[in-house]
């Protein structure tokens, strides 16, 4: 499984309706789930993004698929990065020539 981090903004729906954000996350949560996307973890943050997901899923097209779900219900904007552990980065080194 591949893991992935997204940033979210509210818009200004999401914002108007900020005391479901705990439901709507528990909602995505169990949508991602049937599209095999694992939710780690879902917080709720101060600064520059309004709050963090990330996610573990069986290929890109189930992150994507995830992600352009919860998008569409219109209570917040996303950007999302693929993230890579230790393991996987010393993969990825390793291919780069000396």
């Amino acid at each position: 499984m591949a893991t992935f981090i997204s940033t979210i903004k509210f818009t200004e729906k999401g914002i108007q309706k900020i005391h479901e954000s705990t439901k709507r996350a528990a909602a995505f949560k169990a949508a991602a789930k049937k599209m095999g996307v694992r939710v780690s973890g879902i917080y709720w943050t101060l600064g520059s993004f309004d709050g963090v997901i990330v996610f573990d899923a069986t290929d890109d097209e189930a992150a994507t698929a995830a992600m352009l779900h919860l998008a569409s219900l219109g209570n917040v904007q996303t950007t999302t990065a693929r993230a890579f552990d230790s393991t996987e980065m010393e993969k990825i080194v390793g291919l780069l020539k000396k």
